[in-house]
């Protein structure tokens, strides 16, 4: 299989030779020949082809915590795949050799083919509990996704994640029609200058797909990357736990260390002291769920009742020490309810 399949979202230009890309808010324009900007997708024939169909750059186990989501089985394992691309160009992209590989390698895409029926047999195979679209955007692979969430739909026992930048529109999502439980979004930043000219994107689709997933009855999880002096300011972070708490004050808001990498390496890594800040500014606005990243043995990792404050998931890095959360996901010791999914 060379990875060619037909897109989904594509519309003809009523005045020209171009078709439009609908998959994201780029909408990129494309004459015959050419390529979108996430290097993966192109016109051709007529039509708007999918160059990276099931090839998968990488297909991994994971704890569900990696992810992360905190929320969303705690403890379980999750099969993870995803192919080269991205539709962002973030100077501080951990997985840029993989995500940025089309800007930087014209010509044939690598990956190992993998139908959907075979990523859903791996899962199972793995004991997976679930099935995670990660590692790089998934809105470039979203019809190997789609038909990945529908074969698994047909198992009682395994449901799809994403991990998400958020900058897709919103008829993709809805078209997985019941078939995604849970995506982690990466809210980069609150600012739209952050977005324009560290990620080529913009800010308001991003808190577009926030709000859309969740009224979608999709449970939502956001991470925010602390980048010193780009975006951590006491003034964004203030605006941007407001927005969360706006949408669902129980969607769990993780806060995660940056390392200096790939364009970045300029910066030093995010102090401890400036997480746990960020989070302090998330509790005060009235998140319930407030978590450090990348600071192992933080009190941040650990889910805690909102109302007693009793430990009700204690976590180490991407490990469960304890869960002492039943399946009415209530507090065992006051009875309050912990959101999340945890059945």
């Amino acid at each position: 299989m060379d990875g060619q399949h037909e897109a989904r979202y594509w519309s003809k230009s009523s005045n020209s030779e171009e078709i439009v890309c609908e998959l994201c808010p780029h909408a990129c324009r494309l004459a015959p020949g050419e390529l979108g900007l996430c290097g993966v997708r192109r016109h051709q024939d007529g039509k708007l082809w999918s160059l990276n169909y099931g090839r998968a750059i990488a297909a991994h186990v994971d704890p569900i915590e990696k992810k992360p989501f905190f929320h969303v089985l705690p403890g379980s394992r999750s099969m993870s795949v995803a192919t080269v691309g991205c539709n962002l160009r973030c100077s501080h992209c951990q997985n840029h050799d993989i995500s940025q590989y089309p800007r930087t390698n014209p010509g044939p895409l690598p990956g190992t083919y993998m139908s959907a029926e075979a990523v859903v047999e791996e899962a199972k195979r793995t004991r997976s509990a679930t099935l995670a679209f990660t590692y790089t955007e998934p809105t470039i692979f979203l019809e190997w996704a789609q038909d990945i969430a529908s074969a698994a739909a047909e198992q009682d026992d395994l449901r799809c994640v994403a991990v998400s930048n958020g900058f897709v529109e919103a008829r993709p999502i809805r078209d997985f029609e019941g078939r995604l439980l849970a995506v982690n979004v990466d809210l980069k930043s609150f600012r739209d200058e952050f977005y324009r000219h560290n990620c080529g994107a913009r800010l308001q689709p991003v808190k577009d797909s926030i709000v859309h997933m969740r009224d979608l009855g999709i449970w939502v999880e956001v991470t925010t990357l602390l980048i010193p002096e780009l975006n951590d300011s006491t003034e964004e972070l203030k605006a941007m736990a407001a927005f969360l708490a706006s949408v669902d004050p129980a969607m769990p808001w993780h806060l995660s260390r940056f390392h200096p990498d790939y364009k970045l390496q300029n910066l030093g890594p995010t102090p401890e002291a400036s997480i746990r800040r960020a989070r302090d500014i998330g509790l005060d606005a009235g998140l319930r769920f407030v978590y450090s990243g990348n600071v192992w043995g933080d009190v941040g990792e650990s889910t805690r009742c909102p109302a007693c404050d009793a430990m009700i998931i204690e976590r180490h890095g991407f490990t469960v020490r304890e869960n002492r959360l039943g399946q009415d996901g209530l507090c065992p010791d006051c009875g309050e309810k912990i959101e999340g999914v945890w059945v």
